[in-house]
């Protein structure tokens, strides 16, 4: 895909159609238009490396920033390169209902990070967050964590390269040299992401949801039967 600034200061882009992104405000795939385009006399002038664009988001009427790097400082035309950074990302939804407050003080840390883009500080509240878990709840449901991560590796069919380095953020340990933290790419990101929710489902969240249910059941069934209840025992202070 070319992006392309003209000498009238019109944004290019080919295909026509446009960019659909996830928007971060609203969170729906939508079109974007453009609405503020670098001044090209002034990109001309000073030739910056990047330029930022703001566009409009046509499902909530939101700015959306991007910025691109600059490929070619033509006599008529500035090229963008096609790939481009979202200055703000969707915010990641995830229900702390049923977490510790320590493991959801950490988690919610990741989640902001992940949003923001710092892909390392991300990774190391996802370790942790996972830190927190394995305190909380003992080694014996570590082993089994542990587990359950490698099913959604077999269920997902994950890489594996990607998978060890999800391995080596969740279960690593500061104390070990080797278990440093690796540095992750926007995939290899998603991916930790998607397995810590499912990690703290599986611990946390599913069981809470179970127990809650099973107690509504309980009081149902031990609440006596209005129709069974005699006109004596209605009356009795």
């Amino acid at each position: 895909m070319a992006v392309i600034i003209d000498s009238s200061g019109r944004l290019q882009q080919d295909p026509p159609s446009g960019l659909a992104l996830n928007c971060p405000h609203c969170a729906v795939m939508a079109q974007l238009t453009p609405v503020s385009i670098p001044d090209f006399n002034q990109l001309q002038r000073y030739k910056p490396a990047q330029v930022g664009i703001v566009y409009r988001c046509e499902s909530c009427n939101a700015p959306v920033f991007l910025r691109y790097a600059v490929r070619v400082y033509g006599g008529s035309r500035v090229e963008l390169s096609p790939s481009f950074v979202e200055l703000e990302r969707p915010r990641e939804k995830f229900s702390f209902t049923h977490l510790p407050e320590d493991v959801e003080l950490m988690f919610r840390e990741a989640l902001a990070c992940f949003s923001t883009g710092c892909l390392v500080a991300f990774a190391a509240m996802c370790r942790r967050s996972a830190q927190a878990v394995f305190a909380d709840l003992g080694e014996d449901v570590k082993l089994s964590l542990y587990d359950q991560v490698a099913a959604v590796r077999r269920m997902a069919e994950i890489d594996d390269l990607t998978f060890n380095l999800v391995r080596q953020v969740i279960f690593g340990s500061d104390q070990e040299p080797r278990s440093s933290l690796p540095v992750l790419d926007d995939y290899q990101a998603g991916v930790l992401l998607e397995i810590m929710k499912d990690l703290l489902y599986q611990a946390y969240v599913r069981r809470g949801r179970l127990q809650q249910a099973l107690m509504v059941r309980r009081q149902y069934r031990e609440e006596p039967d209005a129709s069974k209840v005699t006109p004596f025992e209605r009356a009795r202070p």
